[in-house]
């Protein structure tokens, strides 16, 4: 594997063209490159000091020109083609990122050979409960793999040592990362947390559907999946379960807002501690992580400061009134809640630094 390389040609999957490029590089497939995610992936990768996508599958597009799907991609990608799920050949490669609807990773999982590094971005493998899985989801609970919120301590280095990893969901990342510093040091009730997280379009995926349309959505707001019924909340609670070593209780309200993309997740618990315990808490917990920034008291971030980025924003306030910890979290549902974590996975799995292919302002831009 090189440790470093000259910025990629054209054409980065003309693997006969450019075979000698490649010997010291790691070969990774998108398999679901055509969605919102998978274009996310297609140019972190681009760009990627360590790896180069020679497999880019995308079912339903299968055959036409990544530049025709996604134009903005069309300088990394000029002349490929989407492959098909039918002719994808796993063993060709030594890392997949699987960006399927939720409930499809599992059958192509299960054609990857054991030595064949494997990122999840659907939520097929992240719960341990089949319970939790037929209730929120439904039908066969495929299994658990290793959970990749590489930015908590506790799970990164589960991550290093795995060769498959259920990456976190974009609303999952940003309630988890909000309280994972104290419910890990018992500063709060951790079963009574309370969260309000409002998200673009974007995390719907690429659909046709109606209430998704500019019609439906522009100057609106609207609440849903209310009533505890959000299929992240399961995970947030056993997320933080395993962080804190206790039981977990979250009330979760998701909102549609009229933006592309983004999540600023609002989440507050009944506080046991003082202003400084919490915020020292926050500080020392993220010290090793260099997506996870804690802003000065007073101060909030916006989902503007956090856009094309791997980054996460938290600002940390003790409410004196309520005796209650409020924190306000903002990412990129798009690279920190999907394809940018992913990448952070594999880095991880791969021995590469955490940062590899992930500056902290990538500015890939507005959808297309």
């Amino acid at each position: 594997m090189a440790a470093s390389r000259a910025r990629m040609p054209p054409g980065s999957m003309q693997i006969m063209r450019w075979s000698v490029y490649y010997a010291v590089m790691v070969r990774a497939a998108v398999v679901g490159a055509s969605g919102y995610a998978g274009a996310e992936l297609l140019a972190i990768l681009a760009e990627h000091p360590d790896m180069v996508v020679t497999s880019a599958v995308a079912n339903s597009c299968a055959g036409q020109p990544i530049a025709q799907v996604h134009p903005r991609l069309r300088g990394a990608y000029p002349t490929e083609d989407f492959g098909a799920l039918e002719e994808f050949n796993p063993a060709a490669v030594d890392l997949v990122f699987l960006a399927l609807p939720h409930g499809q990773s599992a059958q192509v999982a299960s054609q990857i050979g054991a030595g064949t590094r494997v990122v999840d971005l659907g939520a097929d493998f992240r719960l341990e409960s089949t319970h939790a899985w037929q209730t929120y989801y439904g039908g066969e609970h495929a299994g658990t793999w290793v959970y990749g919120l590489a930015d908590v301590p506790q799970f990164a280095q589960e991550v290093v040592t795995a060769t498959r990893v259920a990456n976190p969901g974009c609303y999952a990342t940003a309630l988890s990362l909000s309280m994972a510093p104290v419910v890990a040091s018992g500063l709060v009730d951790a079963d009574a947390l309370v969260a309000v997280a409002a998200s673009g379009t974007s995390g719907a995926g690429r659909s046709s559907d109606v209430s998704l349309s500019a019609t439906e959505i522009m100057g609106s707001v609207r609440a849903y999946k209310t009533g505890g019924a959000h299929q992240h909340t399961p995970e947030v609670e056993q997320s933080l379960s395993k962080v804190s070593g206790r039981s977990v209780r979250l009330s979760f309200t998701p909102l549609l807002v009229p933006m592309p993309r983004g999540i600023h997740a609002t989440v507050s618990a009944p506080l046991h501690g003082t202003a400084e315990q919490v915020r020292a808490a926050y500080v020392n917990f993220f010290l090793g992580s260099p997506f996870v920034t804690v802003l000065p008291a007073g101060q909030q971030g916006r989902t503007a400061d956090v856009l094309g980025t791997n980054n996460a924003v938290l600002s940390v306030e003790c409410d004196v009134h309520a005796n209650r910890v409020v924190v306000t979290c903002v990412i990129d549902n798009l690279v920190k809640g999907a394809a940018g974590q992913a990448v952070q996975n594999a880095n991880l799995m791969l021995g590469l630094p955490m940062t590899a292919g992930l500056p902290g302002n990538m500015a890939l831009g507005a959808l297309t």
